[in-house]
């Protein structure tokens, strides 16, 4: 039933099933049978349905009022148990990719921050292959990664974005006045990668059999190294279209990166395991997703 307050509570904040749905990642028919399995289960209707819109009964204000106590009431009560249950110190350990520019994990730690202070988060960034590690060992709870393997059933796997691929170029360099590139066109031009140490080579694995840039690999500790190098025209850096750029766009460029004419997709996920789920996982988990999808 708490879910189905929970959906009751996103249409009448939004005034609307459609927008609810959005909110909640469900469709809108799925949002409405929910509300009308909640007023089967209360016995009595919720909402006034006149065409398109609805108005609430004034059991239904009476109604709506009163379980926004009672789920605010309840996410407290979740919350301080997690915290009994881990000793008395609430902890969430998440990981991020090193290479990873955009702002969407950033926002989302401030917004978890903000509801969850009595949280303690443990931040680690690492390359795909470290972080799939460090979840595989239960080193961390959670992790936003880029897909490079199947599903597996041993985890939650939320798909948060599918991101179009580019190349960063320094703005100076001939390439900048491409309005396209397929990997085969940078075989001559060195790729910079952002990578540990101890991952190079499993990133040029994967960006040679997997991407198809065939030539020269460089590689940095860190965006701005990275950056630098792209600037000072040593090579081409593999980025994200909705990476942000801070004040460098008159020094780099980017080109959408395609194959056979169409863009080059990269799928962002959370993953997390199954049998791990918690209240904090999956709230973290849904502010993610919110942040890649405004």
């Amino acid at each position: 039933m708490i879910r189905q307050i929970r959906y009751f509570h996103a249409v009448v904040r939004n005034n609307s099933f459609s927008e609810a749905a959005e909110e909640c990642h469900i469709s809108q028919s799925a949002i409405s049978q929910q509300i009308q399995a909640l007023e089967r289960e209360l016995g009595f209707p919720l909402m006034k349905r006149e065409n398109r819109r609805f108005l609430l009964t004034p059991a239904g204000e009476y109604f709506y009022q009163k379980t926004l106590v009672l789920v605010s009431d309840l996410d407290r009560i979740c919350r301080e148990s997690a915290r009994i249950s881990h000793g008395g110190t609430a902890s969430l350990r998440v990981g991020y990719p090193r290479c990873y520019g955009g702002r969407e994990f950033h926002r989302a730690l401030k917004e978890f921050s903000e509801c969850c202070p009595e949280v303690t988060v443990e931040i680690t960034c690492g390359n795909h292959e470290e972080l799939y590690e460090l979840l595989r060992t239960e080193q961390v709870d959670l992790v936003m990664n880029d897909q490079r393997r199947a599903f597996s059933d041993e985890y939650v796997n939320s798909l948060l974005a599918e991101v179009e691929s580019c190349v960063e170029v320094a703005a100076h360099s001939p390439l900048a006045g491409l309005t396209s590139v397929e990997p085969q066109e940078l075989k001559n031009t060195p790729c910079i990668l952002i990578s540990s140490d101890a991952q190079r080579e499993n990133e040029a694995d994967y960006y040679r059999t997997v991407v198809g840039f065939q030539g020269e690999y460089l590689f940095a500790q860190n965006m701005e190294e990275a950056r630098l190098l792209v600037i000072g025209g040593r090579g081409f850096m593999p980025e994200d279209g909705n990476s942000e750029l801070f004040g460098l766009g008159e020094a780099i460029k980017r080109i959408p990166l395609v194959r056979a004419g169409r863009p080059v997709v990269r799928n962002y996920c959370a993953f997390w395991k199954r049998d791990n789920s918690g209240y904090y996982i999956e709230a973290f988990a849904e502010m993610l997703k919110r942040q890649f999808e405004t």
